[in-house]
C-alpha cells in the first residue's frame, strides 16, 4: 500500500521553497514567481472550464490545463538536465492550439475594433485567464533573459499562442451565447 503524501511539510515556512531538482530558493525568486503565474493562469482557465456549456470547448481546455502543467514544471526544473527528463511539450500542442484558433475564427465576425473586457462572466473570465497567461509569458521571458540556459521555445510558444486561443474563446462564447462584444471607441 503506498503510504499517502503529506500536504504540508514544513519546509517552507522559513520562505523557501524547492526546484524541480532538489535546489533550495527563497519563494521571492524570479523562477518561482514565473511558474506561479502558469499556475494562476492554469486555476482561472479551470474557472473558464467549469463555468462552459460546450464539451468540446470542455476538452480543449482540460488538455491545455494538461499542457500547462507539462510547462509549469518545465519552468520550475533547475536545469535543461532535469527538464529533459519530465514530460515535454510538443509542436503538436502549439498545433492544436492554432487549429482550434482557426476552427472558432470561421464564425466570428471580423474584428473592427479593440475588443473591451465584459459583456457575460465567461468573457470577463476569458480575458482574465488571457492577461495572467500573458503576464506569464513576460515573466518567464524575464526568467529567461536572466538564465538563458533555462530557455525553452516550447513553452514561450505554447504560452503565446495560449494567450490567442483565450482572445478568440472569448469572442467564440460571445458568438455562441448571442452576447453582443463590447468594443472599444475612441474618445
Amino acid at each position: 500500500m503506498s503510504s499517502k503524501f503529506k500536504i504540508y511539510t514544513r519546509s517552507g515556512d522559513q520562505g523557501m521553497t524547492s526546484l524541480i531538482g532538489g535546489k533550495r530558493v527563497t519563494k521571492a525568486d524570479l523562477q518561482v514567481e514565473a511558474y506561479g503565474s502558469i499556475d494562476e493562469a492554469k486555476s482561472y482557465i479551470a474557472l473558464l472550464m467549469d463555468m462552459i456549456d460546450m464539451q468540446d470547448i470542455k476538452e480543449e481546455l482540460t488538455q491545455i490545463i494538461v499542457n500547462m502543467f507539462v510547462a509549469e514544471s518545465l519552468v520550475a526544473a533547475v536545469s535543461t538536465d532535469a527538464a529533459l527528463r519530465m514530460p515535454q511539450l510538443v509542436e503538436k500542442d502549439i498545433d492544436i492550439l492554432e487549429k482550434a484558433i482557426d476552427r472558432m475564427d470561421e464564425d466570428l465576425p471580423a474584428l473592427t475594433a479593440f475588443v473591451l473586457p465584459g459583456g457575460h462572466p465567461i468573457n470577463s473570465y476569458c480575458h482574465i485567464a488571457r492577461t495572467v497567461c500573458r503576464r506569464a509569458e513576460r515573466d518567464v521571458l524575464r526568467l529567461w533573459n536572466l538564465q538563458p540556459d533555462l530557455y525553452n521555445p516550447l513553452v514561450e510558444k505554447f504560452l503565446n499562442r495560449l494567450s490567442d486561443y483565450l482572445f478568440t474563446l472569448s469572442r467564440f462564447c460571445s458568438v455562441k451565447m448571442n452576447i453582443p462584444e463590447v468594443l472599444w471607441v475612441s474618445k
